[in-house]
């Protein structure tokens, strides 16, 4: 079950009851309990990103505006309920669905965006971006 508030939070929760209500109702109550914040840029994510979890693999990539959510099922669930519009995805390695839900948590955890980055540092936003500008000079 995945669960989220469309602004920035998602969770993932997973249950088993002997029916199919209480298993939905516990998976839900856990979601609930399990939900985090993610670092959005806008409609999409600041980033390319990679996670992995068990044997799935997951890469998300920004997307430009009106491209929507290109991904499987179980990759575009959590992505749909974090409330973003525009994402590229790949999968690989197995294609367990929780798997492929928990990778995709995992690497919508390690998204930052410059503000944060530059407030994790203690330094002004201008001098990462002149350091990212120097690396870029420095191998063509």
């Amino acid at each position: 079950m995945v669960v989220g508030d469309g602004k920035s939070m998602v969770g993932l929760g997973h249950a088993k009851a002997t029916e199919v209500m209480p298993a939905v109702k516990k998976a839900t109550e856990r979601a609930k309990k399990n939900m985090v914040k993610i670092s959005l840029k806008g409609r999409t994510i600041p980033h390319e990103v990679q996670a992995k979890y068990s044997a799935s693999k997951v890469i998300l990539k920004p997307a430009s505006p009106g491209t929507g959510i290109i991904a499987c099922q179980q990759v575009k669930a959590p992505l749909e309920a974090l409330g973003l519009v525009d994402c590229l995805t790949k999968s690989f390695g197995s294609r367990n669905p929780l798997s492929l839900a928990r990778a995709t948590i995992n690497a919508l955890l390690k998204l930052r965006t410059l503000e944060e980055v530059a407030r994790l540092r203690n330094k002004p936003i201008s001098q990462i971006i002149e350091k990212k500008y120097e690396a870029v000079k420095d191998n063509s």
